[in-house]
């Protein structure tokens, strides 16, 4: 039996709850990357960044004890922290991280087992690709939105390009993103950006200067509030 033959299909109301989170993200408009090697002071980050206004983050499975992380922030839901989980391969790790709270489902690959995966337990997947042919493909797979991995090595030109004929597509680049040039990706038509180490500099955890990371996050939440503005007024 393949990993996929055990999806079952979603049901509506997982779909709305899918939509709702898409919808969430795109209002805050950026997607925190949290990788490290200290849970402790990943927490710590979170709690830094959902001060400065970036309350959606990914906590990827590279950070020792990630389910735990997942677990304990998740219960803070209703202080407005949505938190999924990153670096996702295989659908064993997607289902453990949805039973820990996770709500949406990140990779940096396209595999439709894990996408199906998500969709079984009733949270959003977020696939990566890179070419125009993997972002088509995962999006008819049934991906709430594409990540496009590594984006530092395409530019916000390449989601201009790709959007132009396809333009039903809802894209995040991660890789290459900063809190200076988010605006440049939302211009482009990103729905949202994924933004980890410009964000979050292993200096500033290591020195406990988590105020610098929230005002990191304003400036990242400022940089996409003045794109969006901008748009709406051409």
């Amino acid at each position: 039996m393949t990993e996929s033959s055990t999806a079952a299909p979603a049901s509506s109301a997982s779909a709305t709850d899918r939509e709702r989170t898409v919808r969430e993200i795109a209002a805050i408009g950026a997607v925190a990357v949290i990788r490290m090697q200290d849970p402790r002071a990943a927490v710590r980050t979170v709690d830094a960044l959902h001060m400065g206004g970036i309350s959606a983050v990914e906590v990827t499975m590279t950070i020792p004890g990630a389910l735990g992380v997942i677990e304990e922030l998740a219960r803070r839901a209703d202080e407005g922290l949505l938190v999924g989980v990153g670096s996702v391969l295989d659908t064993e790790t997607a289902r453990r991280a949805v039973e820990a709270g996770a709500r949406y489902v990140v990779s940096p690959v396209f595999k439709e087992a894990v996408v199906a995966e998500a969709h079984r337990l009733g949270v959003a997947a977020m696939p990566g690709a890179f070419t125009p042919t993997e972002i088509l493909t995962a999006h008819e797979a049934g991906a709430d939105v594409v990540k496009v991995f590594p984006s530092e090595a395409l530019g916000p030109a390449f989601f201009k390009g790709v959007l132009a004929p396809m333009p039903f597509l809802k894209l995040m680049p991660t890789g290459g993103v900063t809190p200076e040039n988010a605006g440049e990706w939302i211009r482009a038509g990103a729905v949202a950006v994924g933004v980890g180490s410009a964000l979050m500099d292993p200096k500033l955890i290591a020195a406990g200067d988590f105020g610098a990371l929230t005002e990191r996050a304003r400036r990242l939440a400022l940089s996409v509030v003045e794109a969006r503005q901008a748009m709406a007024a051409r």
